[in-house]
């Protein structure tokens, strides 16, 4: 018998007698360390809350779920490497409206389905988007958007930035408001764009409750309306946009887990039920909405991809209507 026959004898005894081969053993899953992916920059809102989340899920899987940013392109380049990751549920990523509605739409081949290649576990959370002011401005939407209307197109709108989820909101506000017409003024951030706000040099801005909130507070910005359909826990004294006439100005960023499209239901199935336990949570609720994310202690893989699908659905037509694209 030659040595090639040799090596081979062990597995054929073994399947022989009906013992697995080592090779194709598999343990109760997980049985290593998860990784999730974040399309951000360490330290900004999404790595924040997802830092948080893994360490949470991690503790109820008995695994580490080690986080890695992948940040560049609105999300998308963590988004292709999840989509083409093995569907074994030990690569996960946090999505967003930036990547899966907003990029998704906007870039003539972003390299990814934001439906097709995933399998939607949980969504952890909705950070809902505002209309902020200078609070000589207005005391109110109404006021603001009557000075809107009598401008014929002059005041200035802060957005974080071109092509962003804060760019479309800003949008979708002037079409639901009747057809308005503002001049819109792109920023490099959030940031930037709150500051300028502040100091008067634009009368409103579009931003995220995260990014404004504290400003509110202190009595340097007044938030005007949340583009959500309740009020926020956070923040009680702000009124909905469609409370003060807007019908159906819903804005959002999520975060939302997924993972590579055909991981084995049995594995979404066990990945869900941890995200429920950590979403039901008091002391993770009050960690979300200490940084403006609504919970969705509800939410099922069933609902994300829902959620996910209905997000694109909303803003793609937005998003045509401003003829931008991404070659």
């Amino acid at each position: 018998m030659n040595r090639r026959n040799m090596l081979g004898l062990p597995l054929a005894i073994g399947a022989a007698v009906g013992l697995p081969a080592p090779a194709r053993a598999q343990g109760v899953y997980p049985d290593r360390p998860i990784r999730l992916l974040i399309g951000f920059a360490a330290g900004g809102p999404t790595d924040i809350v997802g830092r948080r989340f893994a360490d949470r899920l991690g503790a109820v899987l008995g695994q580490p779920v080690v986080v890695e940013n992948r940040s560049g392109a609105s999300g998308a380049i963590a988004s292709v490497e999840v989509a083409r990751a093995r569907p074994d549920g030990y690569t996960l990523m946090l999505a967003t409206s930036s990547s899966h509605a907003i990029y998704a739409t906007l870039a003539v081949r972003p390299g990814f389905d934001p439906v097709a290649d995933y399998a939607a576990v949980a969504l952890i959370g909705v950070v809902p988007m505002v209309l902020g002011a200078h609070p000589a401005f207005a005391a109110d939407l109404p006021e603001a958007l009557g000075k809107i209307r009598a401008s014929r197109g002059e005041i200035a709108l802060a957005t974080s930035g071109n092509g962003g989820i804060a760019h479309f909101a800003a949008e979708l506000l002037l079409h639901q408001a009747g057809g308005l017409r503002a001049n819109l003024v792109h920023y490099r951030g959030g940031g930037p764009a709150v500051q300028d706000a502040i100091a008067g040099h634009v009368p409103l801005v579009v931003e995220t409750f995260a990014t404004t909130l504290e400003h509110h507070r202190a009595g340097r910005l007044r938030i005007l309306a949340a583009f959500a359909e309740r009020r926020s826990a956070a923040a009680p004294d702000v009124p909905t946009a469609i409370e003060q006439g807007v019908p159906d100005m819903l804005a959002n960023t999520y975060n939302a887990l997924l993972a590579p499209a055909g991981t084995p239901a049995p594995v979404i199935a066990k990945l869900a039920e941890a995200t429920a336990k950590v979403a039901a949570e008091p002391e993770f609720q009050a960690f979300l909405r200490s940084v403006s994310v609504e919970p969705t202690p509800d939410s099922t893989p069933a609902r994300t991809a829902e959620f996910i699908r209905s997000e694109r659905a909303k803003w793609e037509p937005i998003i045509r209507a401003t003829g931008l694209r991404i070659e």
